[in-house]
């Protein structure tokens, strides 16, 4: 068997159920869910080391924010995120949340495991420590990606994940309590309380429905209707 699983399409309501059970399993242990910084105790829970300020080389071109070794189970985090103005610790969080989704949904993890423990017998033993997937430094949309490639729908997964993993249905009702989401104010207030950046905010708001956001604008519309009365696509 390999390292990495079989592509497998999974919905939206699937990763999310996914997430939601890696978040209830974290409960009643050292790493219990707690905001900000949840994705720190998420890698502690699954015992990912982190490395946070790597110097990782760019990737076909193009730089890359974070790449995670499957064997050492170890998560490496580009130095350049030190570098960002914009919530240097939101898309940190998001990034390290983005390579526990590749972990959780696309590592055969006791396939992992058993190649570490072969590696450990005093026998000869080939097997690669190849860097599994790597994630471009722009901030990835879930909404605005569409995929078309088993690598983009791999990518969309993983993003998707940390997003649900981010902020559960159930933080974000908590967090709402006494704002108003039409407020920009609020929602940066909400954005700091979870450790998230402000698109990662958004982005999940109109993903499940309480707001929406037309293409260009900066209104904000509480649901996932348009004025006009048509549905929002998302």
């Amino acid at each position: 068997m390999s390292v990495i699983k079989p592509f497998q399409f999974l919905s939206k309501t699937q990763i999310e159920d996914i997430a939601n059970d890696l978040l209830m399993r974290m409960q009643g242990t050292p790493n219990f869910p707690r905001w900000p910084g949840l994705a720190d105790y998420a890698a502690g829970f699954l015992d990912l080391s982190i490395d946070p300020c790597c110097d990782i080389p760019p990737y076909n071109g193009k730089a890359v924010a974070a790449r995670i070794y499957p064997l050492t189970r170890l998560i490496e985090i580009s130095k350049y995120l030190h570098k960002k103005k914009d919530n240097d610790i939101g898309f940190e969080q998001s990034t390290l949340a983005h390579e526990i989704g590749h972990w959780v949904l696309h590592v055969n993890q006791d396939e992992a495991d058993g190649l570490v423990q072969q590696l450990e017998l005093p026998l000869f033993c080939e097997a690669t420590e190849d860097v599994f997937l790597c994630r471009n430094v722009s901030e990835m949309l879930v909404d605005k990606v569409s995929p078309k490639t088993q690598a983009d729908w791999i990518e969309w997964q993983a993003q998707y994940f940390a997003s649900c993993l981010l902020m559960p249905r159930y933080i974000l009702e908590e967090k709402r309590r006494g704002r108003d989401l039409t407020n920009w104010r609020h929602l940066y207030a909400m954005a700091e309380d979870l450790g998230v950046t402000i698109s990662n905010l958004t982005n999940r708001l109109q993903d499940v429905g309480w707001i929406y956001i037309p293409k260009g604008s900066k209104q904000i519309y509480l649901g996932n209707t348009i004025p006009n009365g048509q549905q929002s696509l998302f």
